[in-house]
């Protein structure tokens, strides 16, 4: 026996096939669901449109992952974690966005609930590690990429307790994407050709419509931060983020523009062009290291943004200088950072440096000199 292991099972087929690989492999294998879907008649797990709630962490995804352990042979746990859930990532989800940041709630549930609340509960249960269908690699202490560039997930890892490294197990990392749906076929996973999760697990419908239900918003101006016009309205400045460029509702002559600040206090959205949200650096919070940084080190600001190298300038606070310009550094976004494949950790984006307009993303009336 090579030791017990706990599988966080969404249904999907990552996890899945993680659970399958760990059993082949030799270990005692458990699956576990976490639940975070509050208790609602079926209809209102539906979203727009009539449309089923696509996401991992619902009553059928739980259905489907306990079919998979029925036929592995494995025990299965739903575990109640609403209330841990509601308090480490609804909440703070929620605040991040009244003060007009946007927050990225997966990195966030990685560090505290599944490699914090989900890892205490396998120590519970008498099992020596967690594995998930992350596609990532751990050798030793070390994280990696995973080795299918399309699916690597190490950006969202980045808040990775170090000393929980040793008990994290990721069967999955070393494959693509095409190899696990194969390995599901050939042996017989119901979750084989089940399509990829796409929403938020804790929105069902759209995202805008959700904080529009659990912020309290009302329209306001958008004004242009270079002359000081107001362009058009906004429906809330806690529903924008900074780069934004679609759904601004702007008059045609200023259709360009880019979200570039947001005052949230004042109600006040600022748009811009696009070199007014290029940033030269970043300064950042919630640090997390899981290897040095040295002098220079590469920065991914966004999971499909690929990374940067910049000057480590300071590290306490966390004070980043680019080599190139960097669009859209968004405050309360992940910024993880590499050595080659090699994730070293993250922070979250307190806010943008070194704008070339000469901006600061967390624009007020204070702090908003127009030219």
């Amino acid at each position: 026996m090579r030791g017990s292991v706990l599988v966080a099972m969404s249904g999907g087929v990552d996890s899945s096939v993680s659970a399958y690989l760990l059993k082949e492999a030799g270990y005692e294998v458990a699956g576990a669901m976490m639940r975070f879907w509050p208790d609602l008649p079926p209809m209102s797990l539906e979203g727009e449109g009539g449309r089923a709630w696509e996401s991992c962490c619902t009553p059928d995804a739980a259905y489907e992952a306990r079919r998979v352990a029925d036929l592995l042979g494995i025990p299965f746990y739903l575990l109640d974690y609403r209330e841990v859930f509601e308090e480490a990532i609804i909440a703070p989800f929620l605040e991040g966005y009244a003060r007009g940041r946007t927050p990225n709630p997966c990195a966030r549930c990685n560090t505290f609930v599944k490699f914090g609340a989900l890892l205490r509960q396998a120590r519970r249960l008498g099992l020596d590690y967690v594995a998930t269908g992350h596609y990532v690699r751990r050798e030793g202490e070390a994280l990696l990429r995973g080795l299918d560039p399309q699916k690597d997930q190490s950006y969202f890892l980045w808040g990775t307790p170090k000393e929980a490294l040793p008990h994290l197990l990721f069967p999955v990392g070393h494959l693509t994407k095409k190899e696990v749906r194969q390995i599901a076929e050939r042996a017989g996973l119901p979750t084989a050709k089940k399509p990829e999760s796409q929403n938020l697990c804790f929105v069902a419908g759209d995202l805008k419509g959700f904080l529009k239900e659990r912020l309290k918003v009302r329209p306001g101006p958008l004004v242009d931060a270079l002359t000081g016009e107001v362009v058009g309205e906004h429906e809330g400045a806690g529903l924008y983020t900074l780069g934004q460029r679609k759904g601004l509702g702007l008059r045609k002559s200023h259709l360009e523009r880019y979200v570039v600040g947001l005052d949230v206090e004042g109600n006040v959205v600022y748009v811009g062009p696009k070199e007014a949200a290029l940033f030269g650096g970043m300064e950042g919070e919630e640090v997390n290291l899981l290897a040095g940084l040295g002098e220079e080190v590469e920065v991914q600001v966004r999971y499909r943004t690929p990374p940067v190298w910049a000057k480590v300038e300071s590290l306490n606070p966390l004070r980043l200088r680019f080599r190139s310009p960097v669009f859209a550094v968004t405050p309360g976004q992940s910024a993880a950072f590499y050595r080659g494949e090699r994730l070293l950790g993250g922070a979250v984006i307190r806010r943008g440096l070194y704008n070339l307009a000469g901006l600061d993303p967390t624009l007020t009336k204070d702090t908003l000199t127009f030219s």
